[in-house]
């Protein structure tokens, strides 16, 4: 269900101050940051009609650049804290009294802290993620999942359609395996690269995760061994790769070696990890 728009002002003046905000920030982006900046306005009201923030929801961005995603989501929630690496930008973004400015590299934020700092169990991230770290990102929130309510980010497509991918398709990998089994996730919007500014060479995606209230309970650490070593020579069956490893931390349990490691499913992934991490 869609949130409705805000009603203390029209939203065609909403979108002329939008606009104007846009303009007047002037900002070359520096390519060592990842930035490519949206422009699209509906593709932004899309994004923002697929988070569907509401009044006083505790959200937290990433990557807020010109605010264009930020400034129609304070608009809903308020109140919004954005990550900001860019010391320019985040100085910025400081003018806005709506905005509690965090100016640091994402992979060095703690989220507990900013939940704690804000009085609540959970957060909302959202983000237009610099491709060039994304897995770093969602491995980093993967390790403070518990504070999180849900995800949104626009990343590279073909990252998507890897995290969503099913067992046996060539996008099915390491990636699919550590997310889905914590998450479950969805390719919600299709973004082309005329959105930004500057064009990226490839597609972009939304996509939503939505942490799972009962995963499977393992030791993240060993997973993340296991499915390395399991698509470390995707080509290979699993008895060249994956048995000896298995073998070695004395596996006793049913698991079929004579498929490629894409051929598994996440679920029988996530029982061997669950009976290693009861040794």
């Amino acid at each position: 269900m869609m949130a409705a728009k805000a009603q203390s002002i029209p939203i065609t003046y909403q979108a002329v101050l939008r606009h104007r905000f846009l303009m007047a920030m002037k900002h070359i982006p520096r390519k060592r940051f990842g930035q490519n900046f949206l422009t699209d306005g509906a593709i932004i009201d899309s994004i923002v009609d697929a988070i569907t923030p509401q009044a006083g929801e505790p959200v937290v961005e990433i990557g807020p650049g010109l605010m264009a995603l930020t400034q129609p989501l304070v608009e809903r929630v308020g109140k919004l804290t954005v990550i900001e690496l860019d010391r320019d930008l985040a100085a910025r973004l400081r003018l806005r009294s709506d905005l509690d400015v965090v100016e640091s590299d994402v992979l060095k934020v703690d989220f507990r802290a900013i939940a704690a700092r804000l009085g609540v169990a959970k957060l909302r991230v959202v983000g237009n993620l610099p491709y060039n770290i994304s897995s770093p990102i969602l491995f980093h929130l993967l390790e403070q999942v518990d504070v999180v309510q849900d995800q949104h980010f626009m990343l590279q497509k073909e990252v998507i359609d890897r995290m969503v991918a099913d067992a046996g398709t060539a996008a099915y990998g390491r990636l699919t395996v550590m997310l889905q089994w914590r998450y479950a996730m969805e390719s919600v919007l299709f973004v082309p690269p005329g959105s930004f500014n500057p064009p990226p060479k490839v597609d972009s995606a939304v996509v939503r995760m939505i942490p799972r209230a009962t995963p499977a309970q393992l030791d993240a650490k060993l997973l993340e061994t296991m499915v390395q070593v399991a698509f470390s020579q995707r080509r290979k069956i699993l008895r060249n790769t994956l048995g000896k490893w298995l073998d070695e931390k004395g596996f006793s349990g049913e698991f079929d070696l004579q498929r490629r490691a894409e051929e598994v499913p996440v679920a029988e992934y996530e029982a061997v990890a669950a009976q290693l991490s009861q040794k």
